[in-house]
């Protein structure tokens, strides 16, 4: 029996290469279908926060193919109290952490610098001035800032979360978050590119 752990940005990121659909809608009819088809060969996960970000992105919650897809899944935390992971995943993990805080705080500090410099000579300037002068410098302390600490990174529980739970089921985890992906190599899952993952699933229904 083979398992799938799914990220969100399966359903909402078309870069991906997914391809069993053109739109959220067309995709995850797709993939119910398939998912009834291979009820006996395969089970498919999504932990309950994942589950929620999922529903995040749908006005109407309640839509038919929605429900309809969530009731195929297996909604499940992992059991966090009994797995176990090499200490060295933390050391990594807490390094990774302490780099990117102080990239995340030069990247401030020359923003600020830069913010100085151009209010240097300005003199006072009415809110509405100054708000169109600093504006372009927060946009890029906000980019800097976000590419420096979370590209590449665990940014949420839920990314976490899936890839305990594809540890804990020995599972495949698929997605095409960077930062997911490569930490879900860091703690030894198995993992599945969207592109691979529509011919793994083209296989299994052909078995």
């Amino acid at each position: 029996m083979e398992k799938f752990v799914l990220d969100t940005n399966l359903f909402f990121n078309f870069q991906s290469g997914i391809g069993l659909g053109k739109n959220p809608e067309e995709l995850i009819k797709n993939l119910s279908q398939i998912i009834k088809k291979l009820k006996n060969k395969a089970l498919f996960f999504m932990p309950p926060k994942a589950v929620d970000e999922f529903l995040s992105f749908f006005e109407n919650k309640e839509e038919s193919f929605v429900k309809k897809f969530l009731s195929l899944l297996l909604i499940k935390s992992p059991e966090i109290d009994k797995i176990s992971f090499s200490a060295r995943v933390f050391y990594k993990l807490i390094n990774e952490i302490r780099q990117r805080s102080y990239r995340g705080l030069n990247i401030g500090e020359e923003e600020i610098e830069k913010a100085g410099k151009l209010m240097l000579g300005l003199g006072k300037l009415e809110k509405k001035e100054f708000q169109m002068k600093i504006g372009e410098i927060i946009k890029n302390f906000r980019d800097r800032y976000r590419k420096a600490t979370r590209a590449g990174f665990l940014d949420s529980l839920t990314d976490l979360e899936m890839i305990v739970l594809a540890k804990e089921q020995d599972g495949y985890l698929v997605s095409s978050d960077e930062g997911v992906l490569i930490w879900g190599r860091i703690f030894g899952v198995k993992e599945l590119a969207p592109s691979f993952f529509e011919e793994k699933l083209r296989l299994l229904l052909q078995e």
